[in-house]
């Protein structure tokens, strides 16, 4: 009888150590640890020209820019054009970038702004972009 209480108890502490060593320790990392964006927020009434700024990580950059474009609630391309970094981008460091993307006059309330990561390699693993909800604002 004393040894189904220590193999039951070798198991039980088997089961905790194994759930103790597999639990993901370290905090999960926001969406896009990668870049933030500052202007336009989500939801943010928007017109043509759109100034866009905020902040991205050297590897979202290749010869210091990457793509924006805005698309109507129908998925129908408005516009789009670049983001400059605003320093050097060589880095894994978070680089300022500014944009001014003029758009086509939208015939939909609401649309989205994309920031697409320069990926010049072509490779799915190292696409990446943001989607901001934008609402237009009828000049």
């Amino acid at each position: 009888m004393k040894n189904v209480y220590i193999i039951g108890l070798v198991v039980i502490v088997a089961a905790v150590a194994f759930w103790v060593l597999s639990a993901d320790t370290e905090p999960d990392e926001p969406a896009h640890a990668n870049i933030r964006v500052e202007q336009p927020e989500a939801q943010e009434l928007v017109t043509s020209p759109l100034e866009i700024r905020g902040e991205a990580r050297g590897v979202w950059y290749f010869e210091a820019s990457f793509s924006v474009y805005i698309e109507d609630a129908n998925g129908v391309g408005l516009g789009g054009h670049y983001a400059t970094a605003q320093g050097d981008w060589m880095t894994e460091e978070f680089v300022p970038f500014s944009a001014e993307l003029e758009f086509a006059e939208p015939t939909t309330d609401t649309g989205v702004l994309v920031l697409e990561k320069a990926n010049p390699s072509g490779l799915p693993e190292h696409a990446d972009s943001v989607r901001i909800p934008v609402r237009f604002s009828s000049n």
